[in-house]
């Protein structure tokens, strides 16, 4: 009798262990979901995990959105609003990448509410690079962990870990918010208030950043 409760006690407590250090992984990432683009007067451009000051006159742009930007949650059952607000996912995809629709349409089926980032230029490839050290697609994030590749059954084991239901909940009038680009630009504002039209001479217009391993095919260097 003993033995067969061991058994059975056995993967039940494996399964719990596993659950419990895939949750301990969320904690050392959660500052991986913002990048600056910085644009400097010289047109030089960097990317940083800081801001620059308003006095250097820097064009910065967000390369990565607050992570819960773009997903809808007001809507939401109570209990899904909850996980998706601790622990929001964002899919970074490409054009003509298979393995990112796989990605898509594997979180749309299971009715996981995500933000979509597009990766086609050389600044968005630079931005996902300095995030996340590498320019593969498709990239995912849930909470701070960060998933890169497409595998239906890891990226199912971390879904069950933040705690998102295992079916769709989510409402019919639930719409999907529209992938926007890695990269926006914007302009910083001037120091001290002062009206950016009366600033010093504008920068020069920034020069593209080479991308990694360019191709005819790829020009932004992503790798599939």
């Amino acid at each position: 009798m003993t033995s067969n409760v061991i058994e059975f006690l056995a993967p039940k407590a494996a399964a719990l262990a596993a659950v419990v250090l895939t949750g301990s992984l969320w904690a050392p990432l959660t500052q991986a979901q913002q990048v600056y683009r910085i644009v400097g007067p010289d047109g030089k451009i960097t990317f940083s995990d800081q801001p620059p000051p308003p006095s250097s006159n820097a064009k910065v742009s967000s390369a990565t959105a607050s992570a819960s930007k773009g997903v809808a949650t007001a809507n939401l059952p109570f209990e899904l609003r909850q996980v998706a607000n601790q622990y929001p996912v964002t899919l970074y995809t490409g054009d003509n990448c298979s393995p990112c629709a796989s990605a898509r349409t594997m979180l749309s089926n299971r009715g996981i509410p995500f933000a979509e980032r597009t990766v086609n230029t050389p600044e968005d490839a630079q931005a996902l690079q300095r995030m996340s050290g590498d320019t593969s697609l498709p990239f995912a994030t849930i909470g701070s962990q960060q998933l890169k590749g497409f595998s239906d059954a890891e990226w199912t084991q971390f879904l069950d870990a933040a705690g998102y239901p295992k079916t769709s909940v989510l409402p019919a009038s639930y719409r999907q918010a529209p992938a926007t680009p890695l990269v926006t630009v914007s302009t910083a504002p001037a120091a001290n208030g002062s009206n950016p039209a009366q600033a010093s001479a504008p920068a020069r217009p920034a020069r593209p950043a080479p991308a990694p391993q360019p191709s005819a095919e790829n020009p932004a260097g992503i790798r599939f």
